[in-house]
């Protein structure tokens, strides 16, 4: 009789197993949603190019279901465990909790699937400011404590993060000008309310190549294919500078490892098409993929340094 229950407990092991073998083999069964923001945004955009991407190889429809970005997160928290409800959100919903208290945890409420994409801002200035490089940039704004300004989009925003890890980095004194929207912080640019922004490339490239704006640098840690032929702000003598927004999928927690494992393989399938990657870079995104331990690693490493920069500056989401 001594030996029952541990004969009990291998066979309800064994059953256990079998089933999540049997979901993930019969997986999917059914169609996919995947959640996001509004229609017609950068998530929109990831979304319904990964939807129409996996759709054939896993043999089912894949929907993109657009929701307000508030509910966005608790929708797919809460859903079953199945694989059958994603999310593709951006950097800011693993970021925006570390400006302001949130309904959930980006990193324990949420199974990685995969970093789709990521997106460089470009550090651009009025031509009339008289600098060509990053280093004369960081030299007139030494020379000249608080006389420049830049704009970003809203504050706690990667813009807004981004000048703020450059004057962290180097102890220069820009002074921060926020605007609602990528628009209206251009536009200052332009006409020289202000005299510095980062911003995504799709919004500066035409203005760089017209005379416009000056581009100076990107802020990825490799030169961007979204806005050739600058260099990195870490290539001016600033290692380990990097502030790119991203696009991200997830699953709910508890997800099966085996259902994982076949969604992350169908949207890296997809992602290493070289016409993919162009249609990407079309709408502003460098196809990225790799496995979901590559997305976990980033966000954890983005927790903790844009937290620590976060605090240190003192900055607060609008």
């Amino acid at each position: 009789m001594s030996g029952c229950p541990t004969m009990l407990l291998t066979a309800v092991l064994v059953y256990g197993l079998a089933g999540v073998a049997a979901q993930a083999q019969e997986f999917p069964a059914k169609p996919i949603r995947i959640v996001t923001s509004g229609a017609g945004g950068g998530n929109d955009f990831t979304s319904r190019l990964i939807a129409q991407g996996i759709t054939a190889g896993l043999g089912q429809p894949v929907i993109v279901d657009n929701r307000n970005t508030v509910v966005v997160p608790e929708i797919v928290m809460k859903a079953p465990a199945d694989g059958y409800t994603l999310l593709v959100l951006g950097s800011p919903f693993w970021v925006a909790p570390l400006l302001k208290k949130a309904p959930y945890d980006p990193i324990a409420d949420f199974a990685p699937l995969s970093l789709v994409g990521v997106s460089p801002a470009v550090l651009v200035v009025n031509p009339s400011l008289a600098v060509k490089t990053v280093r004369e940039l960081i030299e007139i704004a030494k020379s000249k404590p608080g006389a420049l300004n830049y704009a970003s989009t809203s504050s706690g925003a990667s813009s807004h993060l981004a000048a703020e890890l450059l004057k962290h980095m180097t102890g220069i004194n820009l002074v921060h000008v926020p605007y609602k929207g990528s628009a209206a912080s251009v536009n200052a640019v332009l006409s020289g309310e202000v005299q510095v922004c980062f911003i995504a490339a799709s919004n500066v490239v035409a203005h760089i190549a017209s005379g416009r704006l000056r581009g100076l640098a990107v802020t990825s840690l490799k030169p961007s294919a979204l806005a050739p032929g600058l260099p990195t702000v870490a290539s001016a003598g600033l290692p380990g500078y990097e502030i790119v927004a991203a696009d991200a999928m997830f699953a709910p927690p508890r997800t099966p490892a085996p259902v994982i494992r076949r969604l992350n393989e169908e949207i890296n399938r997809y992602l290493s098409r070289p016409e993919i990657t162009e249609r990407f870079l079309q709408g502003g995104v460098e196809a990225v993929g790799g496995p979901p331990g590559n997305l976990a690693a980033r966000m954890k490493a983005d927790t903790a340094r844009l937290g620590k920069l976060i605090a240190d500056a003192g900055i607060q989401a609008d």
